[in-house]
């Protein structure tokens, strides 16, 4: 089930706007409900939407308008939203994300919520750029030159993942640092703040709390600041639900609290 706030912001970007303008003629694209036709049915959310999402959420200095952008755009690929993506696709690119940076979002959370999320998202992307004249040019090559890559630091994530799993699954343990830390992390049209920004956005949009202590902290060491840790799940109350913000908020705490100012 969508979120109250994606339905309703995406109601807003139809109605509206350079980026409903853009998506209104996207090749397959999904007609969205106006704000007429939300206020017709439930005139309750369509205040919600003026007030709340319009009016405050997007406006809040917290998080810049491109990392909002990065941020709904990895909630909805986690989730599968796939009926909202051409507009935010869009927006995204309206607020600074280049094209080769949504490619490599989507690469990276097929690892990360599952390869047919990814997949799923891919005719949005491919439609968007298209109408945009977006080419092959602009966008990642599958492989080529990577960031450095902190060896002391890996070694000792390596080690410690082997000795708590490598008896039980040795595939899991090889292909984490094979291809995720020695290979997909270190591909360079991402930076790393904003991979870690898709990565814990990701896992606060899914519930994965289990994974927020280690990936926000890398979060932190790649730039991410405290302001802008408490301005995602804010956000995300909006694009995940309540519940899966609320039950990330005790880890985003005890992980920023520990960490020196």
């Amino acid at each position: 089930m969508r979120t109250l706030a994606t339905t309703l912001l995406s109601f807003w970007l139809i109605a509206g706007g350079p980026v409903a303008a853009d998506t209104a003629a996207v090749k397959g694209a999904n007609p969205m409900s106006t704000s007429e036709d939300i206020r017709a049915v439930a005139p309750a959310l369509e205040a919600y939407e003026q007030k709340f999402v319009i009016g405050d959420l997007w406006k809040r200095p917290g998080l810049s308008p491109r990392d909002r952008s990065i941020v709904t755009v990895a909630a909805l690929i986690a989730r599968n939203q796939t009926v909202e993506l051409p507009d935010y696709f869009a927006r995204a690119l309206d607020n600074g994300v280049k094209p080769a940076e949504i490619s490599e979002i989507i690469t990276h959370l097929a690892f990360y919520t599952g390869w047919a999320n990814a997949v799923d998202a891919i005719p949005a992307a491919r439609d968007v750029f298209k109408s945009r004249n977006i080419g092959a040019d602009q966008l990642p090559p599958a492989s080529g030159p990577q960031l450095p890559l902190d060896e002391a630091a890996e070694k000792q994530r390596a080690t410690r993942v082997g000795e708590q799993f490598g008896q039980i699954t040795p595939s899991l343990v090889r292909y984490t640092t094979d291809v995720l830390f020695r290979d997909l992390w270190l591909r360079p049209a991402l930076a790393p703040r904003d991979r870690s920004l898709v990565t814990v956005s990701a896992l606060i949009a899914t519930g994965q709390v289990a994974q927020i202590t280690y990936h926000l902290n890398r979060a932190m060491d790649n730039g991410l600041t405290r302001e802008e840790a408490g301005e995602v799940l804010g956000h995300l109350a909006f694009y995940a639900g309540w519940p899966n913000a609320f039950s990330a908020a005790p880890v985003i705490k005890d992980v920023v609290e520990k960490r020196p100012r």
